[in-house]
């Protein structure tokens, strides 16, 4: 990490597990959270704010159980301004090397009069009388006022000012209904910033309702924010919270115009982001900035042929710095002839002006009547061989078998069994990380196909009664992709059926390659000679 001055670093306080989970569809079991909190300790975020311990007994048990296993990053819980709340975060986070606790308050006239039916002094006496509560409990406190956007400004200063005289040492600011527009944030942040002592570090917590969750957040950094609360993959309530890898990056690829850092190991965003989607089940959306499928993807023919000569004409930052693999072509009705001609050398054809032109009308036939151009179809119209759908192929899944016995301390594995268009069955059992990692490795095996997972999209889809899954596996034979597709009833069933859809075309597509080898080497060495 490059060293910077106190003043210049943002610190990245992650609620993915607390203000995440709390949207509707996203909800975690205890080991879906340690799943994620795994990938925010290998990201480097500062804080992990691993749930609201007071909120039941299940969210107690996350909290306690991330705070056990999770080392680097601060755990804290989530807190009303009251002893009960305070009582039961000090008792979750307590395994913890490093402890925070998070107590806040609605201070705005809508929550004064509407939800809590206090006054300003009343609330002005519960700040100054249990912030040092939690500060008895937790070395480090921080203090929300909720719903602050909202709130008169000299009250919400006055506010401020009577949690850091308790002992509260960050003061967060949220803008808990998604209101701000970024030019008040930067103004707001200025006003309290200059007005209050300068040990005490400022947040910002943004909603997106009105879709300002980032630029809001961002503004408050340039307001003297020096703590960005966010969300991987930007969830949250209702429309969701500021984007973790959104704001990272843009602080990161903008350095010349916000000055900080933060301490995230940018090339673990891609990596956490699909953890958190592969534990909820929640497919990213293709056009997510930072994480999308199409964010670093290009398929209009004028930005495929810039792309291929200088990258840095249609991208601002390179993949593999948020870990995800290089810069896409897709090859879609849109592509030109670079673009065919790219792809096909890059599975190893001596694709010559020639054999361009001669199978380009075929390509765009093709691409006409599907979204994307895939590696299987290049090597049919390259070879007049190959597969055509997904399904295409030698194998056929006849049995799967997961199994996770954590109790019994045995890892996940699975038993599959598959046929062969011979006649021949073969049934091979693998552990892994997860029982899906598993199936894949057994689909694998039996195959023959030294594949790796590059990405599975799973998406629920209800047909009326009928709830069917929609899965799609990318898979890497040899660094080129393969992607299967597959409709089942079970998840998992989903997701094997499209593992192996991916690997039937890997495993027709790579015999094509291999027979077509001898012509290629020939066809070069006439092209050098």
């Amino acid at each position: 990490m490059t060293e910077t001055n106190v003043g210049d670093h943002v610190a990245i306080f992650d609620t993915t597990l607390r203000d995440g989970e709390q949207a509707p569809g996203f909800s975690m079991a205890v080991e879906g959270k340690l799943a994620v909190a795994r990938a925010l300790q290998a990201l480097n975020v500062d804080i992990v704010e691993a749930g609201f311990a007071a909120a039941s007994e299940g969210d107690f048990n996350a909290v306690q159980a991330v705070a056990r296993s999770i080392a680097g990053p601060t755990i804290c819980s989530l807190a009303r301004l009251n002893e009960k709340d305070l009582d039961a975060a000090a008792r979750a986070i307590e395994p913890a090397a490093r402890k925070r606790i998070h107590t806040f308050i609605g201070t705005s006239p809508t929550h004064r009069d509407a939800k809590l039916k206090l006054s300003k002094e009343e609330i002005l006496e519960r700040v100054a009388r249990l912030v040092p509560v939690a500060c008895s409990r937790a070395d480090d406190v921080e203090f929300s006022p909720e719903d602050a956007i909202r709130t008169e400004r000299d009250y919400l200063l006055e506010v401020c000012r009577t949690a850091i005289d308790a002992g509260a040492t960050t003061i967060n600011i949220p803008d808990t209904v998604g209101y701000s527009t970024p030019e008040e944030m930067t103004d707001l942040f200025r006003f309290l910033t200059s007005s209050c002592p300068a040990h005490v570090v400022f947040s910002v917590h943004c909603h997106d309702d009105l879709g300002m969750a980032v630029a809001n957040s961002l503004a408050a950094v340039r307001g003297g924010a020096r703590q960005i609360e966010c969300a991987v993959n930007g969830i949250g309530e209702r429309a969701g919270n500021c984007s973790l890898e959104e704001a990272v990056m843009a602080l990161r690829t903008r350095k010349d115009l916000f000055g900080v850092e933060t301490q995230i190991d940018t090339t673990k965003i891609y990596a956490a982001s699909i953890a958190l989607s592969r534990v909820t089940h929640q497919p990213i959306p293709r056009n997510k900035a930072i994480v999308g499928k199409n964010a670093f993807a290009h398929e209009a023919g004028i930005h495929q042929h810039g792309v291929l000569a200088d990258r840095r004409t249609y991208e601002i930052m390179d993949a593999e710095s948020v870990g995800m693999p290089s810069n896409s072509i897709v090859l879609g009705k849109h592509s030109g002839k670079h673009a065919l001609a790219a792809r096909a050398r890059a599975l190893g054809f001596n694709a010559g002006p020639e054999k361009i032109e001669e199978v380009f009308p075929e390509f765009k036939r093709l691409a006409d009547t599907c979204r994307e151009v895939t590696d299987a179809d290049v090597v049919k119209l390259m070879t007049g061989r190959g597969s055509d759908d997904g399904r295409s192929g030698p194998w056929r899944t006849r049995r799967i078998e997961l199994r996770t016995d954590i109790e019994d301390e045995v890892r996940p594995y699975a038993r599959v069994t598959m046929k062969h268009d011979d006649g021949t069955r073969e049934t091979v059992q693998c552990e892994g990380g997860g029982p899906i990692d598993a199936a894949f490795a057994a689909v694998c095996a039996i195959a023959g196909v030294a594949g790796r997972i590059v990405s599975l999209d799973l998406r629920h889809d209800a047909d009326g009664e009928d709830t069917r899954v929609d899965a799609e596996a990318t898979v890497e034979v040899a660094s080129r992709q393969y992607t299967g597709k597959a409709r089942e009833t079970d998840v998992a069933d989903a997701a094997v059926a499209a593992f192996v859809a991916a690997v039937n075309q890997a495993a027709v597509s790579e015999a094509a390659l291999d027979e077509n080898a001898p012509r290629r080497a020939a066809a070069d060495s006439e092209s050098v000679a």
